[in-house]
């Protein structure tokens, strides 16, 4: 999971919805500084609102996470790969 590239593809999906990033964030109820944070790939959008916000782009959770759309052929093995990621992201090794 990419930061920069999940930034850059909720860049451009707002702009093909013709959104400004203060119009997405009043849609979110969030600050535009927010909406900002994720298109230069400082953060990504929290998981509760990530439903809406997908579905305010037109994006799934899955092509979010991966920053880029993925062909119905290709979605199960796309939505397994960014599983995995998730779950290596997730768990840290202790520090003895």
């Amino acid at each position: 999971m990419n930061q920069e590239t999940i930034g850059k593809f909720i860049a451009a999906c707002r702009k093909d919805k013709e959104l400004t990033q203060t119009q997405l964030a009043e849609k979110l109820n969030i600050t535009n500084r927010a909406v900002s944070k994720w298109e230069t790939g400082k953060s990504i959008p929290d998981a509760s609102i990530m439903l809406d916000f997908c579905k305010i782009l037109g994006i799934s959770v899955n092509e979010l996470l991966s920053g880029e759309r993925i062909a119905m052929e290709n979605y199960q093995k796309k939505q397994k790969k960014i599983l995995w990621n998730c779950s290596k992201k997730q768990i840290k090794p202790k520090k003895a």
